[in-house]
């Protein structure tokens, strides 16, 4: 059987989003063959967004385009939509650095000789790719090509000079470290500002600004004030250090965007060229769709589904809005809800195994760790993320009266029967880790084995065609995060040139008192604060240099320290005021922006319990799957009820409406379970038991009180009840969700 999904919705911006919100839908076509719909063998092709016949009429029938939406608010997607010949040069030189890349796995070199020439070639593609400042309106207007201009070549161009120079002389270069030549320091200059301007252009002036500050505190450092004083370090020792060492430019940041990023952004092009994306949403729908919460539960597996190949939250959340978002408003579910719902969802892609999101790399080359490490890490705070959204939309259902939506398609297991192979590439990574190769074979031969998987299927053949796109995409999938890379390589070589790091971290450990909740408590929210200006993986690395040493310093562990400061740095993404997938969410479905924001926020905010339990208990690394099975069992367990509970708080709703009372008591039982210790666990218990029994009785006394409230009522005559607004009697209360039925309707159910 087949099933129909309606058509995307117009996109409605608002408040300050509106204008580029409209020029997006406008300017947003889909290209014909996306239209175009062909559906075989009971699998849907999510590109195919029929009305359903019966449904009420849309809006508009535009379609969004998920590429200039994502353009739009990812600061690590592409910003232009290059066309004609730059577009093939682009692509050329792209593919020519993902077979670079390629070729390194099973061809290492030097990475004085690897990572400048990738550098280089990355920073040409950026300048190609990214723009220097906004297209005016006039120039959107009148659909003018969006292509690079004159000095964005000269850049491009110029980005050449320094990785052909290193590379020409590669030991004699970096040898001079200590005593760089006149030569050296006018290309190391040129490179520095390279990387800031690429950075500038890709994700905005604050991490160059940031750069910035942290070498003019090494050049004047004798000028700070205490206790952040230090040497003044001249230009050609700085220049040395972080251009022609170790812990620089070509410090570990970029060595992970060489190898990590790049690798796993092809094999995610592959594995959705092959058509993963589309199985992984349409077994969603099949499995959640049948129920008043199926569509926010078909949200949240094909977020969590969409993140072991994305990686990227905000791509994630328009993949899912072009798709969901008129399913979630028939459901009932208001403009701003069904945006939490998408972009809550999305966002989970960073740290959704086996791809994860850039910093998780990051985190295997600092702690020298393998990989599955990291994935093993990773699992259960994934899970309790999806938990609490979940529970969130549970609520949300309940409360907003949503309804089924009801779809025809084939049950979960035919699906599985039939298109399941797309889960082997996955499971591959895991397989081939575990027998003990390198996470970049395993990667590859994951993408080789998509490649062969494609051909089961008609449709997602990988012609030349196709497997060109894909090298492409694994290029330009990775340029935002380069130069974010090499810049922020430069703020952990100047903290280890200074010392500053471990200055920053005495001072947050002294203003706690080494107390380990206080500790937390402001890691907690630096991280956040830092992730407001900057992107979760240049949070994460300056983050990680600072937080993790004062965490450290209070008796966490170090795998634990990087853990806590991941999970906040991905969570900075929904945190208020500057949240960019609720804004990509809110352009989707026509609801407030900020609004949208906060409705995030509320969804995820059981997941900001999860990472206290690493730090504040010995046995809260049971999460991590350390220290045995009965601690992790026992981590599990508690965490699972400390979600549950912030997830009542939250959403005010458990059997009924909670009140603040019963809400305080979850509270209550919250905080206290994230302790984890035999005293807290009763406690949080006792508190956890104590809400369920003050919400029952509640419950019970306001339905006995209804009832008695209705026997007072004196019966409506026959005219009264036919007649009731033409005599003033009151009329039944409206749905309070447009779309949903009123009460004692029967749920409606479209085909």
């Amino acid at each position: 059987m087949k099933m129909k999904l309606p058509g995307r919705a117009r996109t409605h911006a608002a408040e300050d989003d509106q204008a580029r919100a409209e020029h997006l839908r406008h300017d947003g076509v889909h290209k014909a063959a996306h239209h175009a719909a062909h559906r075989q063998g009971g699998i849907v092709d999510v590109a195919t967004l029929d009305k359903t016949p019966g449904a009420e009429p849309l809006d508009d029938p535009d379609r969004i385009d998920e590429e200039a939406l994502i353009a739009e608010f990812e600061a690590e997607k592409p910003a232009r939509h290059l066309t004609g010949w730059p577009s093939w040069v682009t692509s050329v030189v792209g593919v020519g650095l993902s077979l670079f890349a390629l070729y390194w796995v099973f061809n290492p070199m030097p990475r004085q000789v690897y990572l400048p020439v990738f550098l280089s070639v990355g920073l040409f593609l950026t300048f190609l790719t990214y723009r220097g400042w906004p297209r005016s309106a006039k120039a959107r207007e009148a659909g003018k090509r969006d292509s690079p201009n004159v000095l964005d070549w000269l850049l491009a161009l110029v980005s050449l000079v320094p990785g052909l120079y290193m590379v020409s002389d590669w030991q004699g270069f970096f040898r001079r470290a200590i005593l760089p030549t006149d030569t050296d320091l006018i290309i190391g200059t040129l490179l520095i500002l390279l990387c800031l301007e690429a950075a500038r252009r890709t994700v905005g002036v604050l991490v160059p600004v940031v750069v910035l500050l942290f070498i003019a505190s090494a050049y004047w450092g004798s000028f700070l004030p205490a206790p952040f004083t230090t040497a003044n370090f001249g230009w050609p020792r700085l220049v040395g250090h972080n251009v022609m060492g170790t812990q620089g430019i070509f410090g570990t940041p970029l060595e992970v965007a060489a190898t990590y990023i790049i690798l796993f952004t092809i094999y995610g092009a592959v594995l959705a060229a092959s058509g993963a994306t589309r199985f992984f949403i349409d077994l969603s729908f099949a499995a959640f769709g049948q129920s008043p919460a199926g569509p926010g539960r078909t949200v949240t597996l094909s977020g969590f589904l969409l993140g072991t190949v994305s990686g990227s939250g905000v791509a994630t959340t328009v993949t899912l809005g072009g798709i969901s978002w008129p399913l979630l408003k028939r459901a009932g579910y208001p403009a701003e809800a069904g945006g939490g719902v998408l972009a809550a969802a999305g966002i989970g892609a960073i740290m959704s195994p086996p791809t994860l999101g850039a910093a998780a790399f990051i985190i295997a080359e600092l702690l020298q760790v393998s990989y599955l490490e990291v994935l093993i890490w990773a699992t259960i705070p994934t899970v309790l993320y999806y938990l609490g959204i979940i529970l969130a939309i549970e609520m949300d259902a309940r409360r907003h009266k949503t309804h089924t939506v009801a779809i025809e398609t084939q049950s979960p297991w035919k699906l599985l029967l039939r298109f399941g192979y797309h889960f082997s590439s996955l499971a591959a990574i895991v397989v081939f880790l575990v027998l003990g190769y390198t996470p970049f074979r395993a990667v590859v031969y994951a993408t080789v084995l998509a490649f062969l998987l494609s051909f089961l299927e008609r449709r997602s053949w990988m012609t030349p065609r196709r497997i060109w796109s894909a090298l492409a995409q694994g290029a330009t999938g990775a340029l935002s995060v380069i130069p974010v890379m090499a810049v922020a390589g430069i703020i952990v070589g100047v903290m280890t040139l200074t010392g500053l790091a471990l200055r920053l971290a005495g001072i947050i450990v002294d203003f706690s008192n080494g107390n380990v909740v206080l500790t937390a408590l402001f890691s907690a929210a630096v991280v956040v604060l830092l992730g407001l200006a900057v992107p979760v993986t240049a949070s994460f690395i300056i983050s990680f240099v600072v937080i993790s040493p004062a965490l450290q310093q209070v008796g966490v562990e170090p795998f634990a320290a990087a853990m806590f400061i991941f999970y906040y740095a991905v969570l900075s993404e929904v945190s208020p005021p500057t949240a960019l997938s609720p804004f990509a969410a809110a352009a989707i479905t026509g609801g407030k922006p900020v609004k949208t924001m906060w409705l995030t926020w509320k969804y995820t905010l059981p997941a900001f319990l999860v990472p206290f339990i690493f730090v504040l208990s010995p046995r809260g690394v049971g999460l991590l799957f350390e220290g045995g099975t009965e601690t992790v069992a026992i981590a599990f367990v508690t965490s699972v009820f400390a979600v549950a509970s912030l997830a009542v708080v939250t959403g005010a709703w458990l059997f009924g409406p909670a009140r603040v009372p019963e809400r305080l008591l979850f509270l209550v039982a919250a905080i206290a379970l994230l302790v984890m210790t035999p005293t807290f666990i009763a406690v949080g218990a006792a508190f956890l038991v104590a809400g369920v029994l003050v919400h029952l009785l509640t419950r019970r006394r306001n339905r006995a009180h209804d009832a008695d409230g209705d026997r007072d009522v004196a019966p409506t005559t026959g005219q009264e009840a036919v007649g009731g607004a033409a005599t003033g009697a009151p009329q039944p209360a409206s749905s309070p969700v447009a779309g949903a039925p009123a009460p004692g309707d029967r749920p409606r159910t479209e085909r």
